[in-house]
């Protein structure tokens, strides 16, 4: 019988909220050896997830969009919109300033073949795991996908 999420997600996850501060979470991803952490409201509910992704604008800065002038006006090259938001990120104080939203999530029911498929078609590393409500009950890594593999 396949396995389904519910099977090998982590279950409890650590969460954090959108006000806690930037450095507590880039903490508590070091100390636990994780690479994200699901934020989530009050009630519990998925707002997004600040990864090691969103947490190298921190560190690296962000380079200004390609550009060239014509007949005084400026023409980008890049989507300036992407720069600011990078920008926004390199300069967050708090995880939601810096968190992206609307990640991609999964139920417990689905298969890990098809969470497996889907982190592939969306190129993530995790999956929040959300009951009926929106409420988060765990969180399916790659390293979880393996491991089940192993055990297989």
């Amino acid at each position: 019988m396949p396995k389904t999420v519910a099977d090998v997600m982590s279950h409890n996850p650590v969460v954090v909220k959108p006000e806690t501060p930037l450095q507590e979470a880039i903490k508590i991803l070091a100390e636990r050896r994780i690479s994200g952490l699901p934020v989530v409201d009050n009630d519990g509910k998925l707002l997004g997830i600040i990864s090691e992704t969103d947490l190298m604008w921190q560190e690296t800065g962000v380079t200004p969009p390609a550009y060239i002038m014509f007949l005084d006006s400026v023409i980008y090259l890049q989507n300036p919109a992407v720069y600011e938001r990078d920008l926004h990120k390199a300069l967050g104080q708090t995880v939601g300033e810096v968190m992206s939203k609307n990640p991609v999530t999964v139920s417990p029911e689905k298969s890990v073949k098809q969470a497996a498929q889907l982190m592939h078609d969306r190129n993530v590393h995790r999956l929040p795991v959300l009951d009926d409500e929106g409420q988060v009950i765990g969180i399916l890594t790659r390293g979880d996908i393996i491991r089940a593999m192993a055990t297989s």
